[in-house]
């Protein structure tokens, strides 16, 4: 008959199965025909990267094999740290329904499940972390509660909550809609004061958000608002920062036209997300601020293409938005490249479905980045962003086991990324040979 204390720790064993935690306590050593680190720019060839339980321990030349370790064999593969998005939309996927019926017909229980689905194929890409810059508080603070406990299998998650901004500005759920139609939390992330700014930061602070997320200009997939505009007062957006800042909390600016753009950078913003009408101003203001650029080309590509095919799938004035907004966006990514600006990857999935965050690599190619800098900005850059460079966006002693890998040259042929065999997070198995592995 099993002991107490061997009842116990078989009691635990199987609760872990059941909730899709694995049992970790282990020593893992991966052989690396190449690396990329997330650290330099060169790789680096036949190295043993030794892990236990879900930390990497060690970083050694050669192929070593520790006496009781398992060995996975990537010895013929180029080996990467997981993958960043910095700009992710969980909780929502396009499915070419009307958005109109949608907002009206659908709710934090629907996004829920979609999310499921979403976390796991984003995972499968290749991608271990997330940060999400937009989806229900109670819905994103729960999925990545959910996901770190091991409930649920999907990418590590930062989330900002709601998107604050005015009324009627980007991110206003009642644009376009009936006046009379109302929601009890519809309001919630609205901010028309200074006041009003400040208990909403702490409000979502109290709930667990991991950054703040503000709309300062007009957007795209809105109804009505102008993308050049900028639509939140500046004493606003100044009480968001310092509100954010004092809690520890870094603040992502939504913005596509010019004045929005310096305006939330001369305040304190971390990270302009699309940056569509930036300048050489701009860009001067963004390196002189340490301020990041998200440019999210996947979305605009991915829009353009809706607008001219489907225009009815999107948002009235929507379509128009986003064939001129669409291009900019790669000259931005350019100019901001060459002018030295810091880039974090991001790609404003869910308009293009969840999983295919990979194809934003060639788009930034496309746009002037060398294939090593792209790599960077969703490895060291990602992290950086985030604030939490410890812990992630690189493969050395300390950092998670969150390790990928192509079967071929991704500085040679970048698309490789979007063909992820390997996935490792946490020092967990997800996928193997190019087939998903289950817990």
């Amino acid at each position: 008959m099993l002991s107490f204390k061997s009842q116990t720790a078989l009691a635990v064993v199987l609760a872990a199965a059941c909730l899709g935690t694995p049992a970790l306590a282990k020593d893992v050593v991966i052989h690396a025909g190449h690396l990329i680190d997330g650290v330099g720019k060169t790789p680096r060839a036949q190295v043993s990267i030794l892990i236990h339980d879900d930390r990497i321990t060690s970083v050694e030349a050669g192929f070593v094999s520790p006496a009781g370790a398992e060995v996975i064999d990537l010895s013929n593969a180029t080996v990467l740290p997981g993958l960043i998005d910095a700009h992710d939309h969980i909780t929502g996927e396009f499915d070419g329904g009307n958005p109109i019926v949608e907002a009206v017909t659908e709710n934090g229980y629907d996004s829920s499940y979609v999310s499921v689905g979403a976390a796991w194929r984003t995972l499968q890409a290749g991608f271990t972390t997330i940060r999400d810059v937009g989806g229900q508080n109670e819905v994103v603070i729960a999925m990545k509660k959910a996901i770190a406990k091991g409930h649920i299998p999907g990418p590590r998650m930062f989330v900002a909550g709601e998107p604050l901004g005015p009324t009627g500005g980007h991110g206003d759920p009642a644009n376009g809609l009936d006046s009379e139609l109302s929601h009890p939390g519809w309001t919630d992330a609205l901010v028309d004061s200074p006041e009003g700014a400040r208990r909403t930061v702490r409000a979502f602070h109290r709930q667990g958000v991991d950054l703040i997320k503000i709309m300062p200009s007009g957007g795209v997939l809105s109804i009505g608002d102008n993308p050049d505009e900028q639509l939140m007062a500046d004493d606003e957006i100044t009480a968001v920062v310092e509100t954010a800042h004092s809690l520890g909390l870094k603040v992502a600016a939504h913005a596509h036209g010019k004045t929005a753009i310096d305006k939330a950078v001369t305040l304190g913003v971390d990270s302009i997300e699309h940056g569509s009408f930036a300048d050489a101003e701009s860009y001067k203001l963004m390196k002189a601020h340490g301020t990041y650029l998200v440019p999210t080309l996947l979305v605009g590509d991915t829009a353009m293409k809706i607008a001219r095919a489907h225009p009815e799938q999107l948002n009235p004035s929507s379509a128009a938005k986003a064939l001129r907004v669409g291009p900019i966006l790669l000259k931005n990514l350019g100019d901001a490249y060459h002018a030295g600006v810091k880039i974090a990857f991001g790609t404003d999935e869910g308009l293009a479905p969840h999983g295919d965050n990979g194809r934003e690599f060639a788009l930034m190619v496309k746009a002037g980045m060398t294939p090593i800098d792209a790599i960077l900005a969703a490895t060291a850059g990602g992290s950086d962003l985030i604030g939490d460079a410890k812990d992630i966006g690189s493969v050395q002693a300390g950092r998670y086991a969150d390790i990928i890998a192509v079967a071929a040259d991704p500085l040679a042929d970048i698309t490789e990324l979007e063909r992820v065999q390997f996935v490792m997070k946490g020092g967990v198995v997800y996928k193997a040979a190019g087939k998903p592995v289950r817990p």
